[in-house]
């Protein structure tokens, strides 16, 4: 018990201790247990149809012991989802995958920002990004611009996620980038623009015990502003914790905390195949401001049980405040069904993560 105590006590110092320095953090940090590279964004095609996509890489550390005699042991797993919003399907193209760290096949690398399982990959070239990914019936290849300097969220980039100082995470987004490539749907493909926002985010306790799951969004404002904001629910129904941060067109950053974040659900949506039910609309209040999301379409949920073993709700949305200004981004709603448990990160992971491996 008293061991454990310290491991948290430690993982809270480390991150704090810890300061935030670009662009080396942009590589893997394997000492913690937790860790993604998070891509979503809007598409336009040469026809004006619009399409929300999501590229996400997950590199988790697996309890082993350090004398493990096996190359093949799964020291680090890493983890891939790829998901298009295509309002004329009228609900979510996803693929996943999940590979051990190991021989080349899979891996996260800690001295540059590539996360990659086989021909999968998300990497950063010469400052901006680029991914390759092919599912079952789409694929895309895409490239990432930088268009604005990174945004360091909570306190120079440590970002509590609780009521306990130790739940906390290191974050910065990469909140406006321009998107050029192209989008493959069941064989035909088409070139695209549009704009992607870019989390990364590395923790070795990011959920408090008593939190199920939290509520996440992150937008782009037609101003050029940019906002994040998110709340951790908790098993009793209340908020854990809720936080934001906002940078406005001029530059000007705020932080906020959790008694001026509020997210207020409005209209529900039941999942035909799951049964979960989320709540795809609210009215978000971060301080005085006050915005409305809605989304590119309500069938916009993810089914990972064969990966990180959670099904959750994350796409495309629009935003408007009450005097018209606009602005579209990505809302992931989590432990809607079941409570969240991220795979690898305590005593119930073994059943959330897969016991066959490639």
């Amino acid at each position: 018990m008293m061991r454990a105590v310290c491991a948290v006590l430690l993982a809270g110092w480390a991150l704090t201790g810890a300061t935030l320095s670009l662009p080396g953090d942009h590589g893997a940090h394997p000492d913690q247990r937790t860790e993604w590279w998070y891509v979503t964004g809007w598409l336009e095609t040469a026809a004006g149809e619009e399409l929300g996509f999501q590229v996400t890489f997950f590199r988790t550390r697996v309890d082993q012991p350090e004398a493990h005699p096996s190359a093949f042991a799964a020291r680090q797993l890493i983890i891939a989802h790829a998901a298009l919003s295509d309002p004329a399907l009228g609900r979510l193209r996803h693929g996943q995958r999940i590979a051990r760290a190991s021989h080349g096949l899979a891996g996260a690398d800690q001295q540059q920002a590539r996360a990659w399982i086989g021909d999968w990959i998300l990497e950063r070239k010469a400052g901006s990004w680029e991914t390759r990914v092919e599912a079952e019936d789409f694929a895309l290849a895409l490239d990432l611009a930088s268009v604005q300097p990174p945004l360091l969220h909570g306190e120079d980039g440590y970002s509590r996620k609780g009521q306990d100082p130790a739940a906390a995470s290191r974050y910065y987004s990469l909140p406006s980038l321009a998107v050029t490539g192209s989008v493959t749907i069941e064989g035909r493909t088409q070139e695209v623009t549009g704009s992607a926002w870019l989390d990364h985010e590395w923790s070795n306790a990011l959920m408090e015990p008593e939190a199920i799951g939290w509520d996440w969004v992150g937008l782009q404002l037609d101003d050029g502003g940019s906002l994040m904001a998110f709340r951790m629910r908790g098993k009793d129904g209340g908020v854990r914790w809720a936080a934001a941060t906002r940078r406005d067109a001029a530059g000007r950053v705020v932080h906020h905390g959790p008694e001026t974040v509020v997210f207020r659900p409005g209209r529900r949506w039941r999942s035909p195949r799951t049964g979960v039910e989320y709540p795809v609309e609210f009215e978000l209040q971060v301080g005085d401001e006050r915005l409305d999301l809605r989304p590119l379409m309500d069938d916009q949920e993810s089914d990972s049980r064969q990966t990180t073993g959670a099904i959750y709700w994350e796409g495309a949305v629009r935003a408007q405040d009450v005097a018209g200004r606009r602005g579209r981004g990505y809302l992931e709603l989590t432990g809607y069904g079941t409570p969240l448990v991220l795979p690898g990160g305590g005593a119930d992971s073994a059943r959330q993560t897969p016991s066959s491996l490639p």
